[in-house]
């Protein structure tokens, strides 16, 4: 009878786990549907242990940082006039910017993959200077540098528009392998700067530069590469930083317009640039877009200015700042400024009745300041450049390359309504592996106690690149006009 009993128990035992097997089933499909509801996807990458996958521009040593570390300062009095008002930014600066991101909701996204340009003026035929023809796609900044024995072209003892911040020749600076390489795209030829080709290329035209000492910098190794042919004569009036020069042979003018912040501003001390400046972010910056509408070409840009104290304005209305000492004041980051800026910049741009002419921009270059920030003793020592594989950009850098991509994108497509075009210059990735062309403490005597400049660009150096860029950007956009 026990036995009877026992196997009569284990039979209701066996009938009951269907039942509770469908309901334990039921249960887990229930939570799936809530979950998948109510959970972010990175719930799923965590339950699988699998990391989300970030893009990546293919073949290029740029990446997007996991922890943005900010550049470290904490006198931004030092050096002014070596660094041309352009110091990487304040430790105050860097810190509430970091913390900004965690305590300040802005509708600046933070962009997830870098944007996409349109390249589409890359993938066109065109004629180099030698009459043939390049056939499809020509990237000109995917590339790499190569030795170059017949650089530089010239030096400053023949060109005497090289300010003494880059004069890195006349402050003996020992070292001249940095002035024999040239940039080599993938697949195709750059053609080194002509000036006799350059000059017949823009007779009759006009190139108007647009930003900060940077901006100055690139205008400058323009001038010095036209010199082994001709120098220009300078037109400037007024005591401004704005400066125009003409080529009367070519009828060719070149300008360039102060402007580091692209957007209306003003400083809230009168006599002290160091002290933060009021940025006014929807507000054309009349200095330059009230004159550059008769332009053929401008080349447009901007950078370290941003990390500077600000206060921001939108409607005339303060709605922020970065780095400031304001009470009940939001503290956002400095990539709030950056976009607002390039945005109000190329809609400055779209706005101008009469403007028929090509803005280029001209991407972000980075500093290479090693072992310390600039006021830190950081330096930029090195002698050669980096290999396409060695260096990468990174931290805040990135932010600010993909801000200026996207805004370009914008701009393109504004523009495309009315035949304006914006195309890119892009100077990142072959200036990122340019470590070796900086002054450092060659822009200044010995004697002179002033901070190593790792931000701007011997003259000449590997800044003079950004011209053959120019000239085969203008080229191209010549031989576009002929098909027409």
């Amino acid at each position: 009878m026990k036995r009877q009993a026992g196997e009569l128990s284990l039979q209701l035992k066996l009938r009951r786990i269907p039942k509770v097997a469908t309901f334990l089933i039921a249960i887990t499909i229930l939570l799936s549907l809530v979950i998948s509801v109510y959970s972010p996807p990175s719930f799923w990458y965590k339950l699988g242990e699998i990391s989300e996958a970030t893009p990546s521009l293919e073949e290029s040593t740029i990446r997007r940082p996991k922890d943005p570390e900010w550049p470290e300062s904490n006198d931004t009095t030092k050096s002014k006039e070596i660094l041309g008002g352009d110091e990487p930014g304040s430790q105050k600066a860097a810190q509430e910017t970091a913390a900004a991101g965690s305590t300040t909701s802005s509708s600046i996204p933070s962009p997830s993959s870098p944007a996409q340009i349109d390249h589409s003026y890359n993938r066109t035929n065109s004629q180099n200077p030698t009459g043939t023809t390049q056939e499809n796609y020509c990237d000109l900044f995917s590339g790499e540098w190569v030795p170059n024995p017949e650089a530089p072209y010239y030096t400053n003892a023949t060109c005497y528009r090289i300010q003494d911040h880059q004069n890195c020749l006349k402050y003996a600076r020992p070292d001249t392998g940095f002035l024999k390489w040239r940039w080599k795209p993938d697949g195709c030829v750059l053609p080194i700067f002509d000036p006799n080709h350059f000059l017949e290329l823009v007779r009759g035209k006009s190139i108007a530069f647009i930003g900060d000492s940077v901006a100055r910098n690139h205008m400058q190794s323009l001038i010095c590469l036209l010199s082994r042919v001709l120098d220009p004569l300078d037109v400037s009036t007024g005591n401004d930083e704005n400066q125009h020069w003409v080529y009367k042979d070519y009828n060719f003018n070149i300008s360039i317009f102060s402007a580091p912040y692209l957007v209306r501003s003003e400083k809230t001390d009168p006599n002290d640039v160091t002290r933060p400046f009021n940025l006014y972010l929807d507000e054309f910056d009349e200095d330059w877009t009230t004159k550059v509408e008769g332009y053929d070409y401008i080349v447009i840009s901007a950078g370290q200015w941003f990390f500077r104290p600000t206060i921001f304005y939108e409607n005339r209305t303060l709605i922020g700042c970065l780095a400031c000492q304001l009470d009940n004041v939001a503290h956002l980051r400095m990539n709030f400024s950056y976009e607002r800026a390039f945005r109000t910049a190329f809609r400055a741009i779209n706005s101008l009745a009469n403007f028929k002419g090509v803005t280029f921009l001209r991407t972000i270059t980075p500093s290479h300041f090693e072992g310390g920030s600039w006021d830190k003793g950081g330096d930029c020592v090195r002698t050669m450049p980096y290999k396409r594989n060695e260096a990468v950009l990174e931290d805040y850098m990135v932010e600010m390359y993909e801000i200026q991509q996207r805004e370009l994108r914008i701009a393109q497509e504004e523009g495309s309504k009315r035949g304006l075009k914006f195309r890119l210059l892009d100077a990142t990735q072959p200036m990122l592996l340019r470590p070796d062309g900086h002054p450092s403490k060659y822009g200044h005597w010995a004697n002179e106690k002033m901070a190593n400049d790792c931000v701007h660009w011997c003259l000449p150096g590997p800044i003079d690149t950004w011209n053959d860029f120019l000239q085969e950007l203008i080229e191209r956009e010549e031989a576009r006009k002929s098909l027409v």
